[in-house]
């Protein structure tokens, strides 16, 4: 029975387990979205809330407490600014953990965490499309853009391809033209054969 066990060992020792935390809380916090497994997910949760927490009190001794989970004192800054301004109305509840797939080498469940931001709705969590060349799919905004801008474009590549024609068409000419020179050339300064030599020896 997992009678008052509410942590989970992840199979790391203490030590590697802290430091785990300490990475990805900060990170998180940085970059405001992770994505993870479902267990680590839920376990860094509970470490950034409180970490958020200790930005709205704003006193130094939640600073020093803070700064021994965050290793970036620049994202310890962030957490007693803007994160700390961001949250000071919302009583709890600052991350949210998303449910998004199965990993592919061992099917473990992977989960996003991210911060709320206060008082918007959730964001969708797009699922990754199948196979590896997914067709993208444009919205039809941009597809009667893209057809308005398509006689644009046709137009202006038009010269462009004109003139590269006439260059190709010179460049065969003045090639021919130098071939037929240089065989006239070849021609006209060929190599007279030697008569052969009378022998003076008596017979």
């Amino acid at each position: 029975m997992r009678h008052r066990l509410r942590s989970r060992k992840l199979g790391r020792t203490s030590a590697h387990r802290l430091a785990l935390y300490r990475n990805m809380v900060t990170s998180l916090l940085e970059h405001e979205r992770i994505e993870t497994t479902d267990a680590k997910a839920k376990e860094v949760r509970r470490v950034a809330e409180r970490m958020i927490t200790l930005g709205k009190r704003g006193t130094l001794h939640a600073r020093r407490r803070a700064l021994r989970v965050i290793r970036s004192r620049d994202v310890a800054a962030k957490v007693f600014g803007d994160l700390a301004e961001r949250y000071r109305d919302r009583p709890g509840g600052y991350t949210r953990v998303l449910k998004v797939r199965n990993r592919v080498g061992d099917a473990a469940a992977m989960s996003i965490v991210e911060l709320v931001d206060g008082g918007a709705a959730a964001a969708r969590v797009e699922k990754p499309a199948k196979g590896r060349k997914a067709a993208t799919k444009k919205s039809p905004a941009r597809k009667a853009s893209a057809a308005k801008k398509e006689p644009e474009k046709k137009a202006k590549k038009a010269p462009a391809r004109k003139a590269a024609a006439e260059k190709t068409s010179a460049r065969k000419s003045s090639a021919k033209k130098t071939a037929t020179k240089k065989k006239s050339d070849g021609a006209k300064s060929a190599p007279r054969k030697a008569a052969p030599r009378k022998s003076t020896k008596k017979k």
